[in-house]
């Protein structure tokens, strides 16, 4: 029987009552319509890197989209009055980061900056992922839709999916307020993704967009300098962080063929750069890359990445936080001017610093290199997770008067 352990990229979950791939867009859609009309629970899973589940069993059906082609609709056509926008389309299961590498290696421009995220092509709208300086947002045309409510598909503009931080029409229609679960929906959205069509920039370079890219690339912001370098830099800085994932993981059964081949043997190659010393001897560095899961693996790895989002609040609220907590201008979601602020900012300076434990022994602990990620360091429960989630959120909210929003979909739990 198949875990959420084994499908999650933090290892955490129980059993599933029934696990498929459908490996065709009709199979996808006649699975959820079977499940919506007799009542059965659905999960809708891509990479498992935004998910923690309840420790004991799922009582539904899980959904892994097994298509994967990336087609360049454009590449027929010629140029047109010097516009080098080229479209792609991905498959919703496609692997994110392959996406990404195909693109950058032809000398597309718009998502290099979000190399290394993990997850596939589905999840990436949904949740409108970002970092260095870029969201899949401003690179997305349309995104085709299986509509669960009206029983039919659709294809949803850049408006139309109403994108935000961390946001999008499809992500809100899971939740009756941030961080309260629909139970119509929940834990899938109504809208379940098929394919996502992008519009990128033909070209060599891209711009430095982030002061932490910069400095890696001994660049200035808004430098242009070759795609591909940023998109190595992105990969070092997030390994340096450990916010990759265990690139080991699809050395399981029920994770092969989930990412290309050639892209995880050289994402393995690059993760044991910082499991073992830049010199360490061969046999230490072939006795990694020979490892099962399980063994010689970097720990700070096992994560949803980051397990709370950076709150938008009101001026007021923000104007009560020290003069040097982080602050940036943001909208909140009635539309009013607010402050984005860091929640890595504000876990540590209330006092929950990188390796934090609620006791010593427990499974569960903070990144070594990152406040932002929440860690199995081996055989961790989701409630073994969620107890130092809670530890946090609360710490937070006498500190400063914040309440932290986790940023995972939660299956069958909740913080206390």
């Amino acid at each position: 029987m198949t875990t959420f352990a084994e499908l999650t990229t933090i290892g955490v979950g129980g059993n599933i009552d029934h696990f498929m791939e459908p490996t065709t867009r009709a199979s996808i859609i006649e699975e959820i319509e079977h499940a919506d009309a007799h009542g059965i629970p659905v999960c809708v899973i891509g990479g498992g890197s935004n998910l923690l589940a309840a420790d004991g069993d799922f009582h539904g059906i899980v959904v892994r989209d097994a298509r994967r082609l990336i087609t360049v609709p454009d590449e027929a056509d010629p140029v047109e009055d010097g516009d080098n926008t080229v479209h792609v389309t991905a498959e919703a299961g496609c692997n994110w980061d392959d996406l990404v590498a195909f693109c950058v290696e032809r000398g597309l421009e718009g998502i290099e900056g979000l190399s290394g995220i993990p997850g596939n092509v589905g999840a990436s709208v949904v949740q409108n992922i970002g970092a260095y300086g870029q969201e899949v947002a401003t690179s997305v045309e349309s995104v085709e839709v299986w509509d669960r409510e009206d029983r039919r598909t659709k294809t949803l503009s850049n408006v139309e999916m109403q994108f935000g931080y961390r946001s999008s029409l499809l992500k809100t229609s899971m939740y009756k307020a941030p961080g309260v679960p629909n139970e119509e929906y929940y834990p899938s959205p109504r809208y379940i993704v098929l394919s996502v069509t992008f519009a990128l920039t033909h070209t060599k370079t891209g711009t430095v967009n982030y002061p932490q890219l910069a400095a890696a690339l001994h660049a200035n912001l808004r430098d242009r300098i070759p795609i591909g370098r940023l998109r190595d830099a992105v990969l070092d800085v997030r390994a340096s962080k450990a916010m990759l994932e265990d690139a080991t993981r699809y050395r399981l059964p029920v994770m092969a063929d989930e990412k290309r081949p050639e892209q995880v043997e050289r994402a393995i190659r690059a993760q044991q750069r910082f499991v073992t010393h830049h010199d360490a001897p061969a046999d230490v560095v072939n006795e990694h890359m020979e490892a099962t899961v399980g063994e010689n693996e970097d720990y700070d790895r096992h994560s949803c990445g980051s397990f709370f989002m950076n709150p938008i609040v009101s001026e007021q609220i923000a104007n009560t936080l020290p003069d040097d907590s982080p602050k940036y201008p943001a909208t909140l979601p009635d539309g009013s001017t607010g402050v984005k602020l860091s929640a890595a900012w504000l876990i540590d300076h209330a006092g929950f610093h990188k390796g934090y434990r609620v006791r010593e022994d427990a499974p569960a602990a903070l990144s070594s290199r990152h406040t932002l990620a929440l860690t199995n360091r081996g055989g961790a429960t989701c409630a073994d997770i969620l107890e130092l989630a809670s530890a946090i959120r609360d710490g937070v909210r006498r500190q400063f008067n914040v309440t932290l929003v986790p940023e995972p979909v939660i299956i069958n739990a909740q913080l206390s």
